[in-house]
């Protein structure tokens, strides 16, 4: 009897051992789908990627930088010229009438 017994814990242990590692299975399975899915929809949205977003806003930042550098640089020289400071182009063309 305690051989029988045993045999039936061993069937069941192993049965559990399998069920345990179809589950494991499955869930893998369900992250890379939704892992697939989530990506799919990112992609669809046109979302940037977190390493762009910094590329571009350092561009910008060294861009302004620049920006206020040349400001000053056009400040100095036109000091030194005796220029008044000019105002910024406004585009519009003067119209007759």
């Amino acid at each position: 009897m305690t051989q029988t017994t045993n045999r039936f814990f061993d069937e069941i242990g192993r049965l559990m051992n399998d069920a345990a590692g179809a589950a494991q299975g499955v869930k893998r399975e369900v992250d890379t789908l939704v892992r697939n899915q989530a990506e799919k929809i990112l992609r669809d949205l046109d979302m940037v990627k977190r390493e762009e977003f910094e590329a571009v806003k350092d561009m910008a930042r060294l861009a302004r930088e620049e920006n206020e550098t040349l400001k000053a640089r056009i400040a100095t020289l036109e000091s030194k010229l005796g220029v008044s400071p000019t105002a910024p182009d406004t585009g519009s063309l003067k119209t007759d009438g």
